[in-house]
């Protein structure tokens, strides 16, 4: 993804900012970040009629899906929540949506000054379930990227850090006991299906794990594509198999060619998985929605 050096408060390592392009001798400023963000909503108001950021189209799926948005804090974080339901249900399990790393970079070395998804794959598949479920946003994303601690580290090469799980796993536990569940299904796409495996290693409540073109092996990800190894992140597959009270469900897109199958597989078996189911006719974000209610209901 990028060779270049960050700089960052919360943990000794090199830096990035975003909106610059990165080489190994380059350091980035927030100055040129800034310029590249103004210049794109500039564009966006004189010239292109249709054009919505990122967090303008989740927030317009999400109306249209009936889903509310609300701001809870993490551990070092605040993280955006959308939820469709009232907080108390019925339902002894509840179902946690967790997205993909959506746009960390422009290309393979321009840092974005927000990582929040134009596509938002998970948001609209929670949109087709008829249980109760929310959909935990990842710290920075979902208009966040510019508060405190928030910094270009969080969605590049620490995008999985102990720091970033732990703080999800306190929004996920809060919620579970607002809504008196007393497992916790997690569901994840790519990135987010390396959430959800990191959180379910350190969560009891956690009985089910859903990944769907899940980078359940970073290192070998980072490999396969000639990418910056994730060297301030956690890698799910570090730790061995999950434990055997958790069920593991992992489907792969026939057609993707970001996290392949065989990468899947090599990696599901590690975590003491089954067989990966691969889906016909879907790539790495499109196509899940057609076979997202047979999932649903074999979970």
């Amino acid at each position: 993804m990028f060779s270049g050096q960050f700089v960052t408060k919360r943990r000794p390592s090199e830096t990035i900012d975003p909106g610059t392009r990165v080489r190994p001798v380059d350091l980035a400023s927030r100055s040129s970040a800034r310029s590249a963000a103004v210049a794109t909503a500039l564009f966006c108001v004189l010239g292109a009629a249709g054009c919505a950021s990122p967090q303008q189209r989740i927030d317009s799926i999400a109306a249209a899906a009936g889903f509310q948005r609300t701001l809870v804090q993490g551990g070092s974080f605040r993280h955006a929540v959308y939820s469709g339901v009232a907080s108390k249900s019925n339902q002894s399990t509840l179902r946690v949506y967790i997205e993909g790393d959506g746009s960390p970079y422009r290309g393979r070395y321009v840092v974005t000054p927000d990582p929040t998804p134009r596509q938002p794959v998970m948001l609209r598949l929670m949109s087709l379930d008829p249980t109760p479920a929310v959909y935990v946003g990842r710290p920075c994303y979902f208009g966040l990227a510019d508060e405190a601690p928030c910094e270009p580290l969080d969605w590049t090469l620490g995008r999985f850090s102990e720091e970033i799980v732990a703080s999800m796993a306190v929004v996920i536990r809060g919620l579970a006991q607002e809504a008196d569940a007393d497992e916790i299904l997690l569901i994840g796409h790519s990135g987010g299906g390396a959430m959800a495996v990191l959180l379910a290693r350190r969560m009891p409540e956690v009985t089910h794990v859903v990944t769907l073109a899940g980078l359940l092996d970073t290192d070998a990800w980072a490999v396969e594509h000639a990418y910056t190894p994730l060297r301030y992140s956690l890698n799910p597959v570090e730790g061995g198999e999950l434990p055997r009270s958790i069920t593991q469900s992992h489907f792969a897109a026939a057609d993707d060619t970001n996290v392949p199958p065989g990468l899947i597989q090599r990696a599901a078996q590690r975590l003491g998985a089954g067989t990966v189911i691969v889906l016909p006719q879907v790539s790495h974000s499109k196509g899940w929605g057609q076979h997202w209610p047979a999932i649903l209901a074999g979970q």
